[in-house]
């Protein structure tokens, strides 16, 4: 993607070396933050998300909604609860693939510590924290790898300086040593995902009743990454993570620490198959007797293809978390998926 000729934002000041989640912070959501600062592109600038690959993701999405609607009984309103929001992209994909008659009855909600971006969907709320008592869905395509989260390795906690430049802190304590002997035993370099359950937690609780759904690229308790997934991403490039506020800075998610009682893991390529979206190629009939559809349903395989390929998109997780509804039905009798693959720029 271009992004020649953008600002990338004033480099952090010089300081004393701090906790990996200080920095994060500071770097992605502080005062000219990689996530906060205003005009440019905003994310789709510097790093593809399943979003901005096929308008069929967002069509899936409004499938998934529908499913919550019948759950509910149709209410009259209902909630739909973009959580990291970006430029409200997924929010307005959504209400334009739902038929008009749900469309009218949707409270969309983006949900973003960003300002509202020009131009948006006037139907979109935008907020800085997800309202409470939400009837619907919760939605959070890749929001947790942005959470800030502690750096530790072998036993002590990682130090940064906003060059980058680490060095070993104090040894890892309390909550933190707890959660890493649960969920991250042994040696090396570990990434403390507390931070990412708590506000995983907090999301669900804001759902009165309804579905709360994480997407992110992520991994299991049984085959953690040896080194970690530390990253940064700028203008499409995977670039060193240096916490100066311009890159994205972002790490790999442990969604099954995030999951809560009831919570299902599946791959996204599980996860689109049951809300229909295939990358089948089309009939080869089709080309005689309608070649315009022809080339747009082969179109269609292709982007369906990407949303869902072993090795990329398809391997993303999806944690789905019913609250007061039904198991989904597309999450029966699936597996967690495998270690996660970084996504691409």
């Amino acid at each position: 993607m271009s992004t020649q000729g953008e600002c990338v934002g004033p480099a952090a000041p010089a300081g004393p070396p701090v906790r990996w989640l200080t920095a994060m912070e500071q770097a992605l959501y502080g005062p000219g933050g990689f996530y906060v600062r205003p005009g440019g592109p905003g994310p789709a600038g510097h790093f593809r998300t399943s979003v901005h690959a096929s308008p069929l993701y967002a069509g899936a999405v409004a499938r998934l909604l529908l499913w919550v609607d019948a759950e509910l009984g149709r209410p009259q309103e209902l909630d739909l609860v973009d959580v990291g929001a970006g430029r409200g992209e997924l929010l307005s994909g959504v209400l334009a693939a739902l038929p008009a008659e749900v469309a009218a009855r949707v409270r969309a909600y983006g949900v973003e510590r960003a300002g509202r971006p020009d131009g948006l969907d006037g139907r979109i709320r935008w907020v800085a924290e997800a309202p409470g008592g939400t009837r619907g869905l919760l939605f959070a395509n890749e929001w947790l790898d942005n959470v800030p989260l502690e750096i530790a390795e072998d036993g002590r906690y990682v130090l940064v300086a906003p060059d980058g430049t680490e060095s070993a802190g104090g040894p890892v304590r309390g909550a933190d040593l707890a959660w890493l002997e649960r969920w991250w035993p042994g040696p090396g370099r570990v990434e403390i995902g507390r931070a990412r359950d708590e506000a995983w937690a907090g999301a669900v609780a804001t759902v009165e009743r309804g579905l709360a759904v994480a997407v992110d690229y992520a991994h299991v308790r049984g085959a953690r990454p040896p080194y970690g997934t530390l990253t940064g991403f700028r203008a499409g490039r995977e670039v060193a993570p240096v916490p100066d506020g311009s890159s994205d800075v972002t790490a790999h998610v442990a969604l099954d620490a995030c999951a809560g009682p009831g919570a299902v893991l599946l791959a996204q390529r599980e996860a689109l198959a049951a809300l229909g979206v295939s990358g089948a190629r089309p009939a080869l009939a089709l080309a005689s007797t309608d070649p315009a559809a022809y080339v747009r349903a082969l179109a269609s395989a292709g982007e369906a293809a990407e949303l869902t390929a072993r090795g990329g998109l398809g391997d993303f997780g999806w944690l789905v978390q019913p609250v007061g509804v039904a198991p989904w039905p597309g999450t029966t009798g699936l597996r967690p998926p495998p270690v996660l693959k970084r996504r691409t720029g």
